[in-house]
């Protein structure tokens, strides 16, 4: 293979004739620019995506490994002392205790588990089905195209928690996996519309017209060519969204049809501790600020990737 050529007057060029000269043999070809090199070269000069980024690091290592954080097991009845029902911050107790003397320190960081397991899983299946069917949709067009159009304008009539209120009350099993079911069957139509979206505007594109004309398959087409330039939006989506179901799980839990006991939850611990708030107002206040920064964590981290993946915002 020849050796390239580079232009004069750069870093290997000849600054005194202005004449080229050939790269030494073994250097390495600079990189080529893409959206995604681009959008992360700009994301880490971010302060808001890491601010965020070290938030929900900090938020997920406490789901994996709460014992890293606390010794004591909050799933573990001898760890409850009713003697010490509502007692306030202290050493022994960080964030005090609540109404069974359990120490809400410990319940705090074993709660992130469930709302970021709920979170992250409502996330990813909405992407993908929301994301496969919107790519379906947009690129093949037709009658597929219009029967999916009318199905989402159908779950769109449904407000999201009272629908997700019906199903999980028809189950009558809160747990993690029932509720990320009734969110995620009420809110995929979202991430289908912003897919759908994405691909009728990349499918008119001249690199797609050119894989056209040179013959190119259908699935080559969507899978190589149009969903990489697609599914910016759907990931931007996605990230805000992670906070709304972490948010929705704890509404849920505290209307009594999400997690229960034994479980832990955020939303849980808000309501056992809402009927004795102003005896102990530490037992809501901790969860709910740990639920109110995780939700933030993840809109600002959604905000960032949004700046960065849309060249007209930088």
């Amino acid at each position: 293979m020849s050796d390239t050529l580079v232009p004069a007057g750069g870093q290997t060029g000849n600054p005194k004739h202005g004449r080229p000269r050939r790269r030494a043999k073994g250097a390495k070809a600079p990189k080529a620019a893409s959206l995604w090199s681009d959008a992360w070269y700009d994301l880490r000069r971010r302060p808001l995506f890491v601010v965020a980024s070290v938030l929900i690091a900090v938020l997920v290592v406490m789901a994996v490994v709460p014992s890293l954080f606390t010794s004591v097991n909050p799933f573990d009845a001898k760890s409850c002392n009713l003697g010490d029902a509502r007692l306030g911050m202290g050493e022994a107790h960080w964030f005090g205790t609540d109404n069974l003397g359990c120490d809400i320190y410990a319940r705090t960081i074993y709660g992130a588990r469930n709302s970021i397991v709920v979170g992250l899983a409502t996330t990813v299946v909405t992407a993908l089905v929301g994301g496969l069917l919107g790519l379906l949709a947009g690129f093949r067009g037709g009658a597929l195209d219009t029967l999916l159009s009318r199905v989402t304008e159908i779950f769109f009539a449904i407000p999201s928690i009272l629908g997700a209120l019906l199903i999980l009350a028809v189950f009558r099993t809160g747990n993690v996996w029932t509720v990320m079911l009734a969110l995620a069957v009420l809110t995929w139509p979202m991430t289908y519309r912003i897919m759908r979206a994405a691909v009728i505007t990349a499918k008119s594109q001249d690199y797609v017209l050119a894989a056209r004309a040179l013959g190119a398959s259908a699935s080559r087409i969507m899978f190589r060519h149009i969903l990489p330039n697609a599914i910016a939006s759907v990931i931007v989506v996605a990230t805000i969204n992670l906070g709304y179901f972490i948010a929705a799980e704890a509404g849920l839990s505290f209307l009594g049809v999400g997690l229960r006991s034994p479980d832990i939850s955020w939303g849980l611990m808000i309501s056992d501790a809402r009927e004795r708030f102003l005896e102990a107002p530490w037992a809501l206040l901790f969860p709910a600020l740990f639920l109110s920064l995780t939700v933030l964590a993840f809109i600002m981290l959604g905000d960032a990737v949004r700046d960065a993946l849309d060249p007209k915002l930088r």
